[in-house]
């Protein structure tokens, strides 16, 4: 079985293949092709997965390209990892929100926006080429803003993209942790749009156990989510939100750790990849050891600016180990040798939640099997979070309608109308730094 790797050259598809070499089982991954615009990092990943697969037997061939129809062609799984405009478009995105005082993170206000517009795109040659050149293979997307991305993909593919993301994961087995219940005797009721859900109960033996926990100050106090939040609003809300929402409960005390921070986060991971890059230019540099030093850094560091704002202190030794090329892998198994399996992934609606459309894109717990992912039905949305899953999947079509159309007024109104940016005069500014920033935006008129 052929997986393509898109962004092949990027930092973190070593953790995918890792997860692959402990795959024994009939069916598996046994060639992996990466496609990247960019040979040298493309060698520079292909060494790390050589010294990776030494000693391993059975490790899935490993074929590096910067033609992307060589790579598509036979492909039975493209996994999609791209970033349009590298880390230092995701600095650019950063720098251009905070000098307007509103938050450039890049899947969350008007970064998010910024990268939904110069990605969109790109992301559309990517699924045409797919159903034209591999139309029975399945795209597993993970190129953030991922809920977006994945709607704009599934125009083309249909159901055959799913978007996955390690949030729901992670936040799922946090709680889990807390309760003392092993994740995976636990349902967990996740519900919104990528990097904007909430769970809303976690079963185990059809009893519901997250009451106990909202419940219990000591124990809502003892994990990331609950620090990063505190327990009194956790309580109000009546469920556990993903980390992202930070961005939006507490919007002014993110900015502001943002703008006191030596380096934004992607100035930081623009520099500190740039360096692991270049030191892998000396061919006798170790790869793999070069590589995890970097990850380790990375891990430790992510969201230190919100933990900062709340006080949460650093991140939990539990927490750094990722997740999400265990969800990638899980899903392609599910799928390949039908072994079903019940995933939180970002999928078309259908009648999930009647608030949207059937095609709009949302994060939700699916049944997967030979024939895809299917989402369970889930309870109504409280009216708090119908508010802001309406107004962002708002500002979402319009980013789609702005890259299919090139319209400007359309990338001006996903700026005015998103819940983290308070003026129409703003948004105007907004994209004029971006079209400055990035020449990737010039199609926009």
């Amino acid at each position: 079985m052929r997986l393509t790797i898109l962004g092949g050259g990027g930092f973190r598809v070593p953790l995918v293949y890792g997860a692959l070499l402990t795959d024994r089982a009939e069916g598996r991954v046994t060639e992996v092709v990466l496609h990247d615009v960019d040979a040298g990092r493309l060698s520079a990943v292909t060494r790390v997965l050589a010294e990776q697969a030494a000693g391993a037997p059975g490790a899935p061939a490993v074929r590096a390209t910067t033609d992307l129809d060589e790579a598509l062609r036979g492909a039975d799984f493209v996994f999609s990892a791209i970033r349009v405009g590298g880390l230092a478009g995701r600095a650019e995105d950063e720098r251009v929100a905070l000098a307007e005082g509103v938050l450039g993170q890049e899947t969350v206000g008007a970064g998010g926006i910024a990268y939904g517009l110069r990605t969109v795109p790109v992301a559309v040659d990517i699924a045409r080429r797919v159903a034209r050149l591999a139309p029975d293979a399945w795209v597993i997307n993970f190129t953030n803003p991922a809920g977006l991305v994945t709607e704009a993909m599934s125009r083309h593919l249909g159901d055959r993209v799913i978007g996955i993301c390690d949030s729901p994961v992670g936040l799922g087995r946090r709680i889990a942790r807390v309760l003392g219940v092993p994740p995976g005797q636990a349902w967990i009721d996740y519900v919104g749009l990528n990097h904007l859900g909430w769970v809303r109960g976690l079963r185990v033996a059809g009893r519901d156990l997250l009451p106990r926990l909202l419940g219990d100050p000591e124990l809502l106090g003892s994990f990331e989510e609950g620090r990063l939040f505190g327990p009194e609003w956790l309580r109000s809300l009546g469920a556990i939100p993903n980390e992202y929402l930070h961005y939006y409960y507490y919007n002014r005390e993110a900015v502001e750790a943002y703008q006191r921070a030596e380096k934004t986060r992607g100035a930081f991971l623009r520099d500190q990849q740039a360096a692991f890059y270049e030191g892998l230019s000396d061919p006798a540099a170790p790869a793999l050891a070069a590589w995890n030093r970097t990850r380790a850094e990375r891990e430790a560091t992510y969201m230190a600016e919100n933990r900062e704002a709340a006080g949460a202190g650093e991140r939990e030794e539990e927490d750094l180990s990722g997740g999400y090329e265990k969800v990638a892998l899980a899903l392609m198994r599910a799928i390949a040798r039908d072994e079903r399996a019940t995933l939180i992934l970002n999928v078309r609606n259908r009648d999930t939640l009647s608030v949207l459309d059937a095609d709009a894109v949302v994060e939700v717990p699916c049944l997967v099997d030979a024939n895809g992912a299917h989402p369970v039905a889930v309870d109504p949305l409280p009216g708090h979070a119908t508010g802001l899953v309406c107004a962002v999947k708002a500002v979402e079509r319009e980013v789609l309608t702005a890259a299919e159309s090139g319209s400007r007024a359309s990338a001006v109104k996903a700026f005015a109308l998103h819940p983290l940016i308070d003026s129409v005069n703003v948004a105007h500014r907004l994209l004029d730094g971006y079209t400055r920033a990035h020449p990737e935006l010039a199609y926009l008129k």
